[in-house]
C-alpha cells in the first residue's frame, strides 16, 4: 500500500509499504480522507522533540471500515468513521479520573507510531466514531481540530453571555470563535493579520482587534463595559499573546492555554493571584467528537470556509513541503486518499 513517509527532517516522499493488517481489538479501515495538522509540518520541519524517523505522517484521518472481528457488534464493512488518534493506556493517574487526553503514556498517530496518511490502517475499536451520512469526505477530518477547539473551550468554563477573548486566528482559533458562539458567547478575536481577521467577521465574529494596530486591553474594557472577558483561550503559541491573556482576563476569570510556545515565558504571577485566575492547559480533547461531527454535519461550525485547498494523496509530500515554507499562504488543507 502507499504511504505518506517522513524519512527524516526535510524528506517526504510517497512509499510503498506491505498493507497493514488488522489488530486484535482494532477495525481495519480503508483511509478516504486526511488533515495535513501543524504537527505533520512540525515534524518535516524537525522541530516536533517527540517525532522519532522515519515516520508516517497524518492522525486526522477518516474512511471506510473493510475488516472488524467476527464478534464485532458496533462497526461493520462500509461504515463510515474517523479516528480518535490519541491512544491512552487507560491505567496511569489522569486516566483513572477520565484525562485520557493527557495521559503519561499516549501515543498520537504520526507522532509516537505510525501515521494514517497510508491506504489502511488499523486502529483500536473504541477510539472510532461513526460519520453522519452525507458529510463530504474532505471535511470529515476538520473534525479533530474541532475537538482540539471545543476542548479549550470547555477548559475556559465559557457560558453563554458571556465574553471571550480567543488569540490566535488560525483554524483552532477560529473553530474555537465558532464553537464559542454555538453556546451563545461572544467572542473576541485578537490577531495581527487583517485577512484572518476578516475570514472571521464572516463567520460570525462581532468583534475582531489587532494588536498592531489598536490598544487591545482599552478596546476589550469597552466592548465587556469594563469588566474584560471572563474566558481567554489562547490558540497562538506567540509569547506576547501568552503574556497577554493575563491583562485580558477579568478578575476571577479562567484562561485556557492550547497554543504551543517554542520556549518558556516569564509571568506576572502576582496577577494571577489578585485576579484570583483558573489557568488551565488544554491538551487534545475527551469524549467530544460526536458532537463535533453532529455540528459540522447540520452546518453549525463552518469548516468548509477555513479549507485553503484539498488535495491527494500524491500530492501531499509537496504541499508538505510547501506549507512549511509558505505558511502564510495556508490555513487547512485535507487530502483525499
Amino acid at each position: 500500500m502507499k504511504t505518506v513517509l517522513l524519512k527524516s527532517p526535510g524528506d517526504i516522499l510517497i512509499s510503498e509499504i506491505e498493507t497493514t493488517q488488522r489488530q486484535d481489538g482494532h477495525v481495519l479501515l480503508r483511509v478516504r480522507s486526511a488533515g495535513i495538522c501543524g504537527s505533520d509540518i512540525g515534524a518535516y520541519k524537525g522541530v516536533n522533540p517527540l517525532v522519532s524517523y522515519p515516520r508516517v505522517i497524518g492522525h486526522e484521518i477518516a474512511g471506510e471500515v473493510t475488516e472488524v472481528a467476527a464478534d464485532e457488534t458496533e462497526f461493520k464493512v462500509g461504515d463510515r468513521v474517523i479516528i480518535e488518534p490519541y491512544v491512552y493506556c487507560g491505567t496511569c493517574y489522569p486516566c483513572s479520573i477520565g484525562h485520557t487526553n493527557c495521559c503519561e503514556n499516549l501515543t498520537v498517530r504520526g507522532v509516537h507510531i505510525e501515521g494514517g496518511m497510508a491506504e489502511y490502517v488499523s486502529h483500536p475499536r473504541h477510539l472510532l466514531h461513526k460519520v453522519p451520512d452525507g458529510l463530504p469526505w474532505h471535511l470529515v477530518p476538520m473534525a479533530e481540530p474541532l475537538v482540539i477547539s471545543m476542548h479549550a473551550v470547555k477548559q475556559a468554563e465559557t457560558k453563554a453571555g458571556q465574553h471571550v477573548v480567543i488569540t490566535g486566528a488560525g483554524q483552532i482559533g477560529l473553530l474555537a470563535a465558532q464553537y464559542a458562539l454555538t453556546l451563545g458567547a461572544i467572542p473576541i478575536m485578537v490577531d495581527p493579520v487583517e485577512e484572518r481577521l476578516a475570514l472571521a467577521r464572516s463567520l460570525g465574529v462581532a468583534h475582531t482587534l489587532n494588536p498592531v494596530s489598536q490598544d487591545v486591553v482599552a478596546e476589550i474594557l469597552s466592548i465587556t463595559q469594563g469588566r474584560m472577558a471572563e474566558a481567554v483561550i489562547e490558540c497562538s503559541g506567540d509569547a506576547r499573546a501568552i503574556r497577554g491573556t493575563v491583562d485580558y482576563v477579568a478578575y476571577a476569570g479562567h484562561i485556557a492555554l492550547v497554543g504551543w510556545p517554542k520556549s518558556d515565558i516569564p509571568m506576572p504571577t502576582a496577577l494571577f493571584t489578585k485576579k484570583e485566575l483558573t489557568i488551565r492547559g488544554s491538551r487534545n480533547s475527551v469524549g467530544q467528537f460526536p458532537e463535533s461531527l453532529r455540528l459540522i454535519a447540520e452546518g453549525k461550525v463552518n469548516v468548509q470556509a477555513l479549507l485553503t485547498k484539498t488535495v491527494t494523496m500524491d500530492e501531499t509530500p509537496a504541499t508538505v513541503a510547501d506549507i512549511a515554507a509558505h505558511p502564510e499562504k495556508y490555513l487547512k488543507v485535507t487530502c483525499l486518499l
